[in-house]
């Protein structure tokens, strides 16, 4: 066990005291790891539209003062009781959704949205307790997505936490732990192209492209993106995309100038932008008879998806995914391992670099569009 174990840690992280606001580098206490938690040392982790979005409180309940961050790669520095399959010194991704292994949904291979551990913004505590791990002066500070990787140590449920390979370079392998994964499974593991498709990616943000970079090593012969930012586009031909569309040079809907370009319409679609009317344009750009159209991107509480039914009833077919359909501590050391057997780049995702004490900057790089991952160095 580490010298640290059992004891309370005191480090540094950057905590969100009000929305928008710019997050403060404070001193925080770290207690120990209670039953089937452990902690972390935090060594590179990398910001995800996901924590801007709640940063900005647009998601759904506000909860301040909050340590944000979720996709991150650690060392593990000591266990709590129960803990059986992991010990000081792994090296780990934590992960914004997890697999208890015992429910339902963690024993079917067709689902990976375990009941225990799925997602949930609104909660700032520990399952185990109902308490934070985080304090300031006594004061709590709340998780997020039970990783809270903005801080060199951090707390975590054994379920969410998958072990990697550790000759794994984590300021690199650090970003499969959220958006990369999410779109490179949409296409690998959920629209499944052959080789020689057609496929349509509406959205060329990082999932977008992860989901573009899916195609391209299933063997599709065209990688149609589409977005409204025209600055993407240059970036987009590194992951595969054959083509680009943007919806707002044409006077008609853009499934139909997608239709109009594959003789019929693509074979798979992927939606990465949450936007209600690009996933409609998803599943009607696809060909009836076998096109499938994968839904990604999460839209707005009060949105409504609308079609004709007779899309469905000539033989398209539409779904949805979470986290690419992956396991997490079951299927996340595979695509590790994907990038280690070099079959998977991820290197081209990461167009920034920080230390942890600059981390306002990548705030200021999502917002104004600028790159797709920044890696926060949390020493030096």
């Amino acid at each position: 066990m580490s010298s640290t174990a059992g004891k309370v840690i005191r480090c540094k992280a950057a905590v969100a005291w009000e929305a928008a606001k710019p997050l403060s580098i404070e001193e925080v206490e770290v207690a120990p790891p209670q039953a089937n938690e452990v902690r972390l040392k935090i060594l590179f982790t990398s910001l995800c539209h996901t924590d801007v979005y709640f940063w900005e409180a647009k998601g759904q309940t506000p909860l301040f003062p909050r340590i944000y961050g979720h996709e991150a790669g650690g060392i593990v520095e000591s266990v709590g009781p129960g803990v059986t399959d992991l010990q000081p010194g792994d090296h780990v991704l934590p992960v914004f959704t997890g697999e208890c292994g015992d429910c339902r949904h963690c024993k079917s291979e067709e689902s990976n949205m375990c009941d225990l551990l799925r997602i949930n913004t609104d909660r700032g505590v520990m399952l185990t307790d109902g308490k934070s791990r985080f304090s300031i002066n006594g004061k709590p500070i709340y998780h997020f997505l039970g990783g809270s990787t903005f801080s060199e140590y951090t707390v975590c449920h054994i379920g969410t936490v998958a072990k990697i390979n550790p000759a794994a370079p984590l300021d690199k392998v650090c970003i499969l732990s959220c958006g990369i994964s999410t779109g490179l499974g949409a296409a690998l593991n959920v629209a499944k192209p052959k080789k020689g498709h057609t496929v349509a990616v509406f959205g060329l943000g990082a999932v977008g492209l992860a989901a573009a970079e899916g195609a391209r090593l299933s063997g599709a012969s065209r990688i149609i993106g589409v977005d409204l930012n025209p600055s993407r586009f240059k970036e987009a031909k590194k992951f595969g995309v054959t083509e680009l569309i943007n919806p707002k040079d044409h006077d008609k809907p853009v499934q139909q100038v997608i239709i109009e370009m594959t003789d019929g319409g693509v074979d798979r679609s992927i939606e990465c932008t949450g936007n209600v009317q690009a996933m409609i344009s998803a599943f009607e750009c696809v060909h009836d008879g076998w096109g499938v159209a994968v839904l990604v991107g999460v839209p707005s509480k009060d949105d409504e998806f609308k079609t004709h039914p007779m899309n469905l009833l000539n033989e398209r077919t539409l779904k949805g995914t979470f986290f690419g359909n992956y396991k997490p501590r079951t299927d996340l050391p595979g695509v590790v391992e994907k990038y280690m057997n070099k079959e998977l780049e991820v290197e081209k995702f990461i167009t920034h670099s920080i230390p942890f004490s600059e981390i306002n900057k990548a705030f200021d790089y999502m917002l104004k569009g600028e790159g797709l991952r920044c890696i926060i160095r949390m020493e030096g």
